[in-house]
């Protein structure tokens, strides 16, 4: 979408170039981006002045006194009262100021209230109003949960295209293609004559290393296919919609603006190359890039809604459900949904989002459920039921899975920034398709070999989890046969068996399957496809924990007689499930990365539908937890966060230092004077040349040069914008006019020109701290009231400015880290 307005004249001075300017070109997630690209709540552009002036035309301004103390019949134009297009609106790459939108919604609602007293078809306005919020819910719901559907059938049925098609209708995959087949048995369920692998239709047979060879090949062929399709939609028309999604979606909701991160391109291509990446057998899931999927849904439908489309702080109410939403689709866990996004993602969640986003992951699980992608009745592949007990001796195990988790987390985490890093300072950044390419030919050349790595993430964990029976013919199940009918445990489940040859070769397949995986996600994650983390990482997890698993129902049926295993697991018992270890497992994985503790166990607990494993899962992802934290605090999403130089104050980080705000404060010591304007005195000329010669984003009011003594603050964007518009719509406005924020324009000489009010742009309440309060209290101020600046003074007179920049670079270089890696202003 073009945006004539930020490239005529006239807006020169919203965009100054400089080499402290910050808004020029970034880097997101790695990608450089030309920010023409409005496609998320577009800026004015020139045009919306001109229409303005001639639909409210003179009507609207000839209404008021011609002149002010003598000067005229001319036409004065008061922000105050005449609110201008584009006053109170945010530039790329900024932040929102929560108090102002805060206020905002209070006074429209105020006056929506009022009025509602007054007629009945105000009070029908005031009642949809009030309806809205729920409406939106469930529009972003069904909205969400229809493309979830879409994306798991879609990549079922791509991914199975890797190892062949159905004759009956390519459309079908493999499951679904041997579903009306007779001629399937138990033990080999996945065989039947509808479906040919790519060796059977070309060279008439499944058997023989020519066969095998064939097989390798397509998959091979099909995983650079889907891989490229997948980076080079990316690249071409949408570079946002690369990555997880979740460290943006974090940055946005605490005020910043990334224009286009959430708009319809990102959705469409989002959608499509989030199918092709995860079919593409690369190690990636779709459950991250899911949230960002469902904010998109949500930042669209917001469109719909006057209240949520002109309220940045009401849309990121939204976007929070949405990140609920998200979860709910990704694991099929609405509560789950709900606790993640208070847990992990969002910054500001009052008691209505909250309601909000449960009616929200509820109907998108319902809308999921209904579409049924799995054909199992569930809104995961990977659902469980175990039916065995757990013990207490086991916690140990459950603890030593917890630390493997945190130690595994914290060292992905380090590995993986050390990768992107390497990626974004060497050549290797500026390839990311051949990057991609390389990788998802190193990955199918490794993978296909060996079952566990060849099948997709979620059925891997699927297997993991499964909980042998007495018709499973999964090579996990490959125990030694009971010799007698005693050994065979209650219902459907067996009794602990000897490990037979079969399960051996698994374990041996399981070990290599954990070792590449380990490996491969490091590299994997961060690339320029849509890759999600919970699958990969909760996939070593499993494995890791089906290991131990099987480890300890061995070490129970040879030494059931020691004292660990005395009194609760006796010959013949269904005394471990290794399907529990490896659920156990998964969760502190998962845990160690993310840092997730609440959230993730509720959304555990409702994957397998079993109240009483709670305690083992609690165990080991705050074992896991501790055990990362030790490391460093910081969890992946803001690892990625602090790696791409988004302004975000992170809620969990304590600010430990004892200095004041005058040490942060801007101007220091050495540079120049702090650029203000008086509340009378400047002309238009005097203001324009100030913002042109400067990049600030806003400016402090002052009485005079002289006395410093603070008025009030005004934004840079909100001052050309009056200033702009005042010369095309008031009469006599030149560069000698006179800028007044007082309340009554100042007397002036007959032949004066016209001044211009601009008191109505001005924020006559701004947040201020003395130069001695402890910074600790002032970060404190900025993370809960949302702040994007915050003026210094010392018995009432101006001495500086404290943005979220000028924090955020201060604990950078007390961290001893690089402070010109906050990029963002």
């Amino acid at each position: 979408m073009e945006n004539p307005g930020y490239c005529s004249g006239s807006f020169d001075g919203l965009h100054h170039p400089s080499d402290d300017d910050d808004d020029e070109m970034v880097d997101i997630a790695g990608a450089t981006l030309d920010f023409s690209s409005t496609d998320d709540v577009p800026p004015l552009s020139s045009g919306g002045f001109e229409d303005y002036s001639t639909t409210t035309g003179s009507s609207s301004s000839s209404s008021r006194a011609a002149g002010m103390n003598g000067t005229g019949p001319s036409n004065l134009v008061d922000p105050l009262e005449d609110p201008l297009p584009g006053v109170g609106t945010y530039e790329d790459f900024n932040t929102i100021d929560w108090v102002r939108e805060k206020s905002k919604d209070r006074d429209r609602h105020r006056e929506i209230t009022n009025k509602s007293r007054q007629s009945t078809v105000a009070l029908l306005h005031s009642i949809s109003d009030a309806f809205s919020g729920w409406l939106l819910m469930l529009l972003v719901g069904l909205m969400a949960g229809a493309l979830a559907g879409g994306i798991d059938i879609a990549a079922h049925w791509l991914n199975d295209m890797k190892g062949g098609v159905c004759l009956i209708g390519f459309w079908f995959n493999h499951e679904h293609c041997c579903w009306t087949s007779n001629e399937t048995t138990f033990q080999e369920r996945d065989r039947c004559p509808q479906w040919q692998s790519w060796a059977e239709l070309i060279t008439g047979t499944s058997e023989g290393a020519f066969a095998y060879v064939v097989n390798y090949l397509m998959y091979i062929f099909w995983a650079l296919l889907f891989a490229f399709l997948a980076v080079t939609l990316v690249r071409a028309f949408a570079p946002y919609a690369c990555g997880s999604g979740i460290p943006e979606i974090k940055t946005i909701l605490s005020g910043f603006i990334i224009r286009g991160y959430l708009g319809k391109w990102t959705l469409i291509i989002k959608t499509i190359t989030l199918v092709l990446a995860v079919s593409s057998g690369l190690s990636l899931g779709k459950e991250g890039p899911l949230v960002h999927v469902a904010c998109c849904c949500a930042n669209i439908l917001c469109h719909l809604f006057t209240k949520y489309r002109k309220n940045e702080a009401k849309r990121r109410e939204v976007l929070s459900a949405a990140a609920a939403v998200g979860v709910s689709v990704a694991f099929g866990a609405p509560i789950g949904g709900v606790l993640f996004s208070l847990e992990e993602v969002s910054y500001y969640f009052p008691l209505k989002t909250l309601w909000r986003s449960f009616f929200a992951a509820l109907v998108a699980a319902f809308t999921l459920r209904s579409i049924n992608p799995f054909g199992n009745s569930r809104l995961v592949l990977f659902y469980v039921e175990f039916h065995a007990p757990w013990h207490l001796v086991e916690l140990a195990p459950f603890i030593l899975l917890g630390i493997f988790g945190g130690l595994w987390g914290a060292l992905f985490i380090k590995a993986n920034i050390a990768w992107c890093r390497k990626r974004k300072s060497t050549i290797l950044g500026h390839y990311p398709v051949i990057e991609v390419l390389v990788v998802a030919a190193l990955t199918a050349i490794i993978a296909y070999p060996n079952s566990y790595t060849r099948m997709s993430g979620a059925e891997l964990i699927s297997e993991l989890f499964n909980d042998c029976s007495l018709l499973d013919s999964s090579q996990l199940c490959g125990y030694k046969q009971p010799t007698n009918t005693s050994e065979t445990g209650a219902g459907n489940s067996l009794a602990d068996r000897p490990a037979g040859e079969g399960l051996y070769t698994a374990l041996w397949q399981l070990a290599l399957a954990l070792v590449f995986k380990m490996m491969i996600t490091v590299i994997t994650f961060g690339m320029k496809v849509p890759s999600g983390l919970f699958i990969p990482s909760m996939a070593v997890g499993a494995i890791a924990g089906r290991l131990l698993g099987v480890g300890m129902e061995q070490l129970a049926y040879y030494h059931h007689d020691w004292f660990i295993f005395k009194g609760w697991c006796s010959p013949g018992a269904d005394c471990i499930t290794p399907g529990l270890y490896a659920m156990v497992g998964a969760a502190a994985c998962l845990g160690g990365v993310t840092r997730m503790t609440v959230s993730l166990v509720v959304i555990m607990f409702e994957l397998t539908g079993g109240l009483e494993y709670i305690v083992p899962l609690m165990a080991a992802t705050m074992t896991s937890k501790w055990v990362a934290d030790a490391f460093g605090r910081e969890g992946i999403y803001e690892a990625h966060i602090r790696l791409n130089g988004y302004p975000f104050l992170e809620a969990k980080e304590e600010f430990e230092y004892s200095s004041l705000a005058v040490d942060v404060m801007r101007p220091r010591r050495a540079d120049p004077a702090l650029a203000v304007l008086t509340q009378e005195g400047m002309t238009v000329g005097e203001v324009e040349t100030l913002v042109e010669s400067t990049h600030y984003s806003g400016f402090p009011v002052v009485v005079s040069q002289e006395s410093q003594r603070l008025v009030g603050f005004v934004l840079r964007r909100d001052l050309l914008i009056s200033i702009d518009n005042a010369r095309k719509r008031q009469e006599g406005v030149v560069s000698a006019s006179q800028v007044v924020f007082t309340e009554h324009a100042p007397t002036q000489p007959d032949d004066a020109p016209p001044p211009l009010r601009l008191r109505g742009i001005m924020d006559l309440s701004p947040f201020t701290v003395t130069d001695h309060t402890p910074m600790d209290i002032t970060v404190d101020i900025f993370r809960k009231l949302g702040l994007r600046q915050c003026l210094v003074t010392h018995n009432g007179r101006l001495l500086g400015i404290i943005t979220k920049k000028d924090i955020l670079k201060h604990m950078a270089q007390i961290a001893n880290r690089d402070p010109e890696s906050i990029l963002f202003n």
